[in-house]
């Protein structure tokens, strides 16, 4: 996708510019202009999302696979057409990177919105968690990444206009570097400064017109973070605001925290994201959910819930108050996309297809092969239960020829001595 592509290829091309001065300009002109035309025809919201990240610039950890997408895509010319996913029944592959889970996810929160009509109320959820039960990082700075970069995916598939100032940047940005060399190489005529100084200023602003307003004034991408100070975090290092070549998401994002006094201007909100909102924040988010949803209407394209955390046994508890948010909120959330690592293998989904239950094996294609797919998300102990039947280290009641009652007793035995 975008941010591979901006920090292989064409970084790899730029760096040619400068100081490799030897190179025909036409040469460069051609193979920077052919590098924009790839890129465009991957950001055209009628291909899939499968183009791949270099793995010199992304780490593949070791659970990732192959990636399952969806024929049907998102089109920014029919933004309320209504399009029919396929996938319905089908079990869900692993992705190959990091890049590729963002895209897959992003993918499918847009398909989901086009499949309910884009038109408010349309909530969805997406877990990512890899840490394996690591708790060395919260989970909201071990999804920041991910979040980063499924954000920017989302972007340019639902919010007008954020694609195409991005691939008009980048021709103005070619153009400009390609006739740099040009003049550099030009050793008979006599160097324009002025024209190489606005050059340059482009390239500097990598691609951004020096002179414009480059304010974006379209429909926003807004996160919610749990506090302010995330928040303000998150601006300064994901720098939407600034260059292209600099800015970890697209200029349309924009950033608030669940507390405080709401003061934002909502009314241009497309899409909302609460990234990993916790229980202790389950009523502001409510409050915030349905006043943007009020107030925006049939502008909000999207909600999502990112790794959700809102029922705790120490906030909420499990009894009436957890039972209640759990009806009034998250039992309505679609799962749209969900990864999660385990010691011996991974869940996953994407939206429409099954959950389904992957074991390393070394000797598939890939390291992994698929021992279970569910219409549901299955819970921790079901996981674990899954896992054993398939290896020989408890008996499957489904599989039937058992001897019920002892062989329940016998698993029994069997767990307990793993205590």
């Amino acid at each position: 996708f975008f941010f591979a592509f901006h920090k292989s290829s064409f970084a790899e091309g730029f760096e040619s510019v400068h100081f490799n001065m030897k190179v025909p300009s036409s040469s460069l002109a051609t193979f920077l202009l052919g590098c924009i035309v790839s890129s465009a025809s991957a950001f055209t919201p009628s291909s899939s999302l499968t183009s791949r990240t270099p793995s010199s610039l992304v780490k593949t950890p070791s659970f990732y696979k192959r990636t399952t997408t969806l024929s049907s895509s998102p089109t920014s010319d029919a933004e309320n057409e209504i399009v029919e996913p396929v996938g319905f029944g089908q079990p869900t592959e692993l992705p190959d990177s990091l890049q590729d889970a963002a895209e897959i996810a992003a993918q499918s929160s847009a398909t989901f919105a086009k499949y309910q009509g884009g038109v408010g109320m349309t909530r969805c959820r997406v877990d990512f968690d890899t840490s394996v039960g690591d708790e060395t990082y919260t989970t909201l700075k071990s999804s920041t990444e991910f979040m980063q970069k499924y954000v920017s995916a989302l972007c340019y598939a639902l919010i007008p206009g954020a694609m195409e100032r991005r691939q008009d940047e980048m021709m103005r940005l070619a153009t400009a570097q390609a006739q740099l060399t040009a003049m550099m190489q030009d050793k008979e005529g006599e160097v324009d400064e002025e024209k190489r100084q606005e050059l340059l200023d482009i390239i500097a602003e990598g691609g951004r017109d020096p002179k414009a307003d480059n304010t974006w004034k379209g429909p926003v991408a807004r996160i919610y973070f749990p506090d302010e100070g995330s928040a303000a975090l998150a601006r300064r290092d994901w720098n939407p605001k600034g260059p292209p070549t600099e800015a970890l998401v697209p200029p349309c994002v924009e950033f608030s925290s669940c507390g405080g006094v709401q003061m934002q201007d909502i009314t241009n909100d497309k899409i909302i994201l609460f990234f990993c909102p916790k229980a202790s924040e389950a009523e502001f988010v409510e409050q915030i959910l349905y006043k943007t949803e009020a107030k925006c209407g049939e502008n909000l394209a999207l909600t999502v819930f990112v790794n959700p955390l809102l029922v705790d046994m120490g906030v909420t508890g499990f009894g009436m108050a957890g039972r209640m948010l759990r009806e009034r909120l998250i039992d309505d959330l679609t799962s749209i996309y969900y990864l999660r690592t385990l010691q011996w293998g991974a869940l996953t989904r994407i939206w429409p297809n099954q959950f389904t239950v992957w074991q390393e094996d070394e000797e598939e294609e890939g390291g992994y092969r698929m021992i279970k797919s569910l219409d549901r998300l299955p819970s921790n102990p079901e996981v674990e239960d899954i896992y054993d039947y398939e290896n020989g280290l408890a008996n499957d009641p489904a599989a039937g020829g058992g001897l019920g009652f002892l062989d329940a007793l016998g698993d029994f035995v069997n767990g307990m001595t793993k205590l």
